[in-house]
């Protein structure tokens, strides 16, 4: 899978998010060690705590299908679905992956288009996370 068609995918789920409040769309496509995608969008909430973002909405579908090994997410955003700039994943979002991805190995695309997209490790972003082996 390279990391066009995980841009597209993302891109894809963007246009199924439910932002009403903030008009900000989000898509993520989560791929699997095995090749599969699970997509997610953003989903708002009148009461704002509610609120979903897209890349736990698909950890979310992922894990709930039994899923567990992770490869990559590719993130992409837009006020109005417009991309215009790039989507960092919220801190909350960052430690959702935390608890399922290694930090070292998992792969974090913040994408504008096909051509112009930044690639991150977990590591990256997440410098001193809180893990499964701290509770150890």
């Amino acid at each position: 899978m390279d990391e066009k068609e995980l841009i597209r995918s993302a891109i894809d789920a963007m246009s199924r998010a439910y932002a009403p409040y903030s008009g900000f769309q989000v898509g993520a496509a989560l791929l699997t060690k095995s090749g599969e995608i699970f997509q997610g969008c953003n989903i708002e909430n009148a009461a704002y705590t509610p609120t979903n973002c897209a890349e736990r909405t698909a950890f979310f579908k992922a894990v709930s299908e039994g899923r567990r090994d992770f490869a990559a997410i590719c993130i992409v955003g837009g006020k109005g679905g417009v991309l215009t700039d790039y989507t960092a994943p919220c801190g909350v979002c960052r430690q959702v992956m935390r608890e399922f991805c290694d930090p070292e190995t998992f792969r974090i695309i913040l994408a504008v288009n096909e051509e112009q997209y930044r690639e991150y490790r977990l590591k990256d972003l997440l410098p001193v996370g809180f893990g499964p082996e701290n509770l150890a």
